[in-house]
C-alpha cells in the first residue's frame, strides 16, 4: 500500500475509533454507520482502515495497560477522545503491526494529533509514544524512535 493511502486509512481509522469510542457501539455495526458518510472511499483505503480498526479492538485492554503505564497521571477515560484513539492506534501499529517503522508509527500519530486534537495534542501523542518506544524490543525499535 502507498504512503497515501496507508496514511488516508489511518485518518479514516481515527475517526472510526473515535465514532465507536463516543457512541459505544457494537463494531461491525459502527463500521457499517460509518462508511456511508465517506463515499467513495478507495477498497485499499478502507480495507486497510479497517485491519487497523480491528486490530485495535481486538487488543484494546493490552493497549490501554500499556498507554496507562507511562502517561503519568492520565486515565484513558480522562484523556480527550482523539488523543486517545491515536494513541490506541499508534500502539496497535508498534506492538502488532511490524512492517511498519516505529519513527513512521510515532510521526503519523503526531500528525493525527495536530490535525484532529487539541492544540497540546501533539506533544502528548509524542511523549507517550516515546516512552511506548523506548520500552520495545531493540529489533523492533531499528535505528532509532520517536523524533
Amino acid at each position: 500500500m502507498s504512503h497515501t493511502r496507508r496514511t488516508k486509512s489511518r485518518e479514516r481509522a481515527l475517526q472510526a475509533l473515535y465514532q465507536i469510542d463516543v457512541a459505544a457501539t457494537d463494531l461491525d455495526e459502527a463500521l457499517a454507520r460509518f462508511w456511508p458518510s465517506f463515499e467513495p472511499v478507495e477498497r485499499e483505503v478502507r480495507e486497510g482502515a479497517e485491519e487497523l480498526v480491528r486490530g485495535v479492538a481486538a487488543h484494546r485492554r493490552e493497549i490501554d495497560e500499556t498507554i496507562e503505564q507511562v502517561s503519568t497521571n492520565w486515565r484513558m477515560d480522562r484523556m480527550a477522545k482523539v488523543d486517545r484513539n491515536v494513541l490506541r492506534l499508534a500502539v496497535f501499529e508498534l506492538r502488532w503491526r511490524s512492517d511498519v517503522p516505529v519513527k513512521v508509527c510515532i510521526n503519523e500519530a503526531i500528525e493525527l494529533g495536530k490535525k484532529y486534537g487539541s492544540e497540546s495534542s501533539a506533544a502528548f501523542v509524542n511523549g507517550v509514544l516515546d516512552r511506548i518506544a523506548t520500552a520495545l524490543p531493540e529489533a523492533r525499535r531499528g535505528d532509532g524512535h520517536g523524533r
